[in-house]
């Protein structure tokens, strides 16, 4: 397949983007032959790194050159004589890559890390020449890039290279940026291979580098990978798209005159902005193909609204909801609430009295750059070590940048079992489209996946502590430990502070995220009875964590006989007892007035007889009956604490006209502290009744 059948920019005449798209190409073609003709000069800029430089200037016109020259000499000097499949000359890469980079904004180091982020791994170029030349902060990039690209992409090396990867991302994302360049650059040469590995890196690229782009906000990298995967995974419907685009564009565009009706609004209202119209991508013309069927005039593009401040954001909106009819549903507000990528937008839509709609984007320039070029557009968010510190190019440091999504990324790859588990958790991950903020009770926030369960904000906020989980308040409300989570909700999680408590199997059918589930996973496997170490009986699912079984300080009169406390009654010391053996040769010990022990002797089953060791702790279990309102299971919980009584496990059953009814499963250090113990519990404003089970 040829570079022009698969690359759907190969047609520069049928749309304007694409033109400049072409103009590029043009330009890495000169550049080829300039890196031809080897250095100049010592003090005239290399013609090869012109339009870098130029377009380096554009967004920062203080910059010093003098550093992209030497990158450039050394990087050209290295890769002499090596050649890429295309039979351009090798350096034409490092080049094209650092353009890329340039026209998004990228700051300098960054630029000289991309000029030589293939000199380690393919010259005789070493990590000491490039700090002792250019510095430890390009030494780390230009490592971290190294590691990159010693990622096989077969089938087999994906999960644990791609690892490797995400760990190189999280220490600096600046490495990643030059990895989303450097694969753009590939795949718009991606021509020359043989169709089957063209098919074998557009996957990789859609499944892991597509998604990775959006979530580090680079949206212009994002859209050019998507409509060259789309024209090879996708041949048929590319064609079909092209040809729907090559239509409209013999077509009368109505968004030019919609877009001069726009700014005549906002010049007559005082608001300075500049509107621009803002055609689609191939892969957004076929995604909107597919929601609407037969598309319009003005659903090829969209309108681009540019002001200086966020207020006249805001102004823009009032005026084209009080000039036109507005598209309510069409409404997002992602100024207030930006995306987890950095994202800031208003999004609106309105219908024109030719019955067009037409889809409109509005943001500040600050905010289109960061719109655009995403983490690229930030600068460089790091302070340079001292030289003391300097050590070598593997140093930790934080990332002020790295979002959150990344952030847990980097937090449960280390807990992940095997490579696999980590690449299916990973795709997994980086398939949610969407991203939630939910408040905690303490002040704090969580940003969570959509889709997620009170399981996974658990998880989220206490790590491995969530195993003891016993409940969960949405926005002051009880619930299940099951319950979804929406934008916005304030969760309150209570935690047993018992050390055997573990998650219920039928958790993982809960829990959305990866750090939720490879920690459910690894317990439930070190656990294979389901429960902690000192339990012995049955799971409960959901809401009720590790109680743990055993007969407490109750001794049966038969040998080696296990011993286990009746639920139904929970007797206690000093309580009378009496016992039963049950199927499997344990004895059932209940309080003697218990209805069980009335039904155990009218079938003819003999008593045997328990006592209970000299001991003063006890276990039981108590009801507690109340209205429903807010905190009061936390202040349960607290009153319980404060009686030195442990929580070995929790129910709270939902609530029923404004009822609601919670079961604990209690360890008492002394069984004569069980009356003051439901004396306090009664004193909890809201409850009215607390009994023994």
């Amino acid at each position: 397949m040829s570079a022009e059948a698969t690359n759907p920019e190969a047609r520069p005449e049928e749309r304007p983007e694409l033109r400049r798209r072409g103009r590029t190409r043009l330009d890495l073609r000169r550049l080829g032959r300039a890196a031809l003709l080897g250095p100049t000069s010592r003090d005239r800029l290399p013609d090869a790194i012109g339009h870098v430089a130029e377009a380096h200037r554009a967004h920062h016109p203080d910059a010093d050159l003098s550093v992209l020259r030497r990158a450039y000499l050394l990087a050209e000097t290295s890769h002499r004589g090596q050649m890429r499949k295309s039979g351009e000359p090798y350096i034409t890469h490092p080049l094209a890559v650092t353009l890329i980079l340039a026209e998004l904004g990228a700051e300098t180091t960054t630029l000289t890390a991309s000029l030589l982020h293939d000199t380690v791994e393919d010259t005789d170029v070493t990590l000491d020449q490039v700090r002792e030349e250019f510095g430890q902060e390009v030494c780390f990039i230009v490592d971290g890039v190294t590691k990159v690209e010693k990622i096989d992409y077969g089938a087999a090396a994906e999960p644990e290279t791609f690892r490797k990867m995400l760990v190189a991302t999280g220490n600096d994302v600046r490495v990643m940026s030059i990895k989303l360049a450097d694969r753009l650059h590939n795949m718009r040469t991606l021509g020359v291979m043989r169709p089957d590995k063209q098919a074998r890196i557009a996957k990789v690229t859609r499944d892991v580098l597509i998604p990775l782009a959006e979530r580090l906000g680079v949206q212009a990298l994002k859209t050019e990978l998507e409509d060259l995967v789309f024209a090879i995974l996708h041949p048929e419907e590319y064609e079909y798209t092209r040809a729907l685009i090559a239509a409209h564009a013999g077509d009368r565009d109505p968004l030019p005159a919609i877009a001069d009706s726009v700014r005549a609004v906002l010049r007559e209202a005082g608001i300075a902005a500049e509107v621009v119209v803002r055609p689609r991508h191939f892969v957004s013309v076929h995604r909107i193909a597919l929601k609407r069927g037969e598309l319009r005039g003005s659903d090829f593009g969209r309108l681009l609204v540019l002001v200086a401040e966020n207020a006249d954001c805001y102004g823009v909106l009032g005026e084209l909801h009080t000039c036109f009819t507005p598209v309510v549903s069409e409404f997002k507000d992602f100024i207030a609430a930006p995306k987890f990528n950095l994202y800031q937008s208003l999004h609106t839509a309105f219908a024109t009295p030719e019955g067009y709609v037409a889809e409109v984007i509005v943001r500040t320039r600050q905010m289109h750059r960061v719109a655009e070029a995403g983490v690229v557009a930030l600068g460089n968010p790091y302070t340079a070590p001292p030289a003391a510190e300097a050590a070598d190019c593997d140093e930790e440091r934080v990332d002020p940048t790295r979002p959150g999504w990344l952030s847990r990324l980097l937090d449960w790859q280390q807990s992940a079992p095997d490579p696999d588990t980590f690449w299916n958790v990973l795709r997994s991950e980086l398939a949610q489209d969407r991203e939630i903020t939910v408040f905690r009770a303490d002040g704090g926030t969580l940003g969570l996946p959509g889709g997620v369960s009170c399981i996974d904000a658990a998880y989220a906020q206490y790590g491995e502590a969530a195993h003891g989980c016993i409940g969960a308040r949405v926005n002051g409300r009880l619930t299940s430990l099951s319950s979804r989570l929406s934008d916005g909700d304030t969760v309150q999680l209570l935690l047993s502070h018992d050390a055997s408590s573990g998650p219920a199997a039928d958790w993982l059918d809960h829990a959305r995220t990866p750090a939720a589930r490879i920690a459910i996973s690894s317990w439930l496997e070190s656990h294979p009875d389901g429960a902690g170490p000192a339990a012995a009986a049955p799971r409960a699912p959901l809401s009720v964590v590790g109680a743990r079984g055993g007969g407490g300080n109750a001794v049966a009169d038969l040998p080696d006989a296990t011993v286990r406390l009746a639920g139904c009654c929970t007797p206690v010391p000093p309580d009378a007892v009496e016992g039963f053996v049950v199927r499997g040769g344990a004895v059932t010990v209940h309080r003697v007035h218990c209805a069980t022990v009335a039904q155990m002797r009218a079938v003819g089953r003999t008593p045997v007889a328990v006592h209970w060791r000299a001991t003063a702790d006890c276990r039981v279990t108590l009801l507690a009956e109340s209205f429903g309102r807010p905190h009061l299971l936390a202040d349960l919980t607290e009153a319980i604490a404060r009686e030195g009584v442990e929580v070995v496990s929790a129910t709270v059953e939902p609530p029923v006209e404004q009822r609601v009814r919670h079961s604990y499963t209690l360890q008492l250090p002394d069984a004569a502290g069980l009356p003051g113990l439901m004396r306090a519990m009664r004193d909890v404003p809201g409850v009215y009744d607390v009994s023994r089970a």
